[in-house]
């Protein structure tokens, strides 16, 4: 069954133009309107009548959709979106995703009658339908970390993040890397780590190195898992020298377990973790630097852009990521 997404895909309009077409509110040119109503047509859409018959009213409100907002990761983006809207009127609702049955939850809120003026939505991808109910609802949120190229997005590159972390260390001449990431995601279909072992893996191929599976190891992310893999890793016959976490949350994990085993970091072991959370600096540690306030901030400013214009284009904006060296890292030991 056709969606309002595929229709505006069809038509190559916004999703909110489409909108407009249907509601018949708004200026919309004939020959714009003319290429919508063709699209419907081809695909034969029918507006769903609960949609249709939704009361337009709008709870004066941003709404935050956050997966475990109380990981670091998570509170730095939070802290860049309050910051962003805080010279706004718009009250902030922090709606945190812990299970599946609160993500299907917190989305029929962003699509019921009672809907926010804006909403940002980090990690997690709505289904075609749910997507369809927001735009039914006059709702276009903005997107963290998620591809879903019809609304405003803003990502990074997590494959080339870990090749660059990975890089970082053969560039010291280190050749035997582990990696310690997230265990892959079926419940929410998170992806970041698993770009990040990738780019590692491809990292190394590309200088030569194949990457061994006994030095590649995924858990539940948290830096209790990333403390218990170092100790596996560290048990090896031939330990790695280096190791590079998809988080710094795992990456204190294994500075922790070093120092257990009474190794010294760097120079006996060097240390990449992913994010540059507040506390990275302050243990010294070399990251792949994620923008992660700035993303608030910048997720803040597209979302004011969209209650301000709802017919406002959709922007895709990547963030740069960069390796920021510390005290973690240095050349293997001889």
């Amino acid at each position: 069954m056709a969606t309002i997404i595929d229709v505006a895909k069809r038509a190559g309009v916004a999703v909110t133009t489409v909108s407009r077409v249907l509601n018949e509110k708004g200026q919309v040119k004939e020959e714009t309107r003319n290429r919508v109503l063709t699209a419907i047509d081809e695909l034969a859409y029918r507006p769903s009548p609960a949609a249709r018959s939704l009361p337009r009213r709008r709870v004066h409100a941003v709404s935050v959709l956050v997966p475990f907002v109380t990981h670091p990761s998570a509170v730095a983006r939070v802290q860049g979106i309050v910051h962003g809207l805080r010279d706004t009127d718009l009250p902030v609702t922090i709606l945190d995703v812990e299970k599946p049955a609160h993500q299907s939850e917190h989305f029929d809120t962003l699509s019921s009658s009672f809907r926010p003026e804006g909403a940002i939505i980090v990690s997690l991808v709505p289904s075609q339908a749910q997507l369809s109910r927001f735009v039914d609802a006059g709702l276009c949120p903005v997107f963290l970390d998620a591809d879903v190229p019809e609304f405003s997005r803003i990502f990074v590159d997590d494959h080339k993040g870990g090749v660059l972390g990975t890089q970082h260390l053969l560039d010291l001449g280190h050749t035997r890397i582990a990696f310690i990431g997230d265990m892959e995601n079926e419940t929410f279909g998170f992806e970041s780590s698993g770009q990040r072992h990738k780019g590692y893996r491809d990292a190394l191929r590309a200088a030569g190195v194949e990457p061994e599976p006994e030095y590649q190891r995924t858990g539940p992310h948290g830096r209790d898992t990333g403390r218990m893999l170092a100790h596996e890793l560290l048990a090896l016959p031939r330990p790695p020298t280096a190791v590079f976490a998809s988080s710094d949350t795992q990456a204190i994990g294994v500075m922790e377990a070093a120092r257990e085993v009474g190794l010294r970091i760097p120079h006996d072991m060097s240390v990449v973790g992913f994010d540059d959370i507040e506390i990275a600096a302050y243990l010294g540690l070399t990251t792949v630097r994620h923008p992660l306030y700035e993303s608030g901030l910048l997720a803040a400013e597209l979302v004011i852009q969209h209650i301000k214009d709802p017919e406002c284009a959709p922007q895709s904006v990547e963030q740069k990521l960069e390796v920021i060296v510390r005290s973690t890292t240095g050349r293997p030991r001889a």
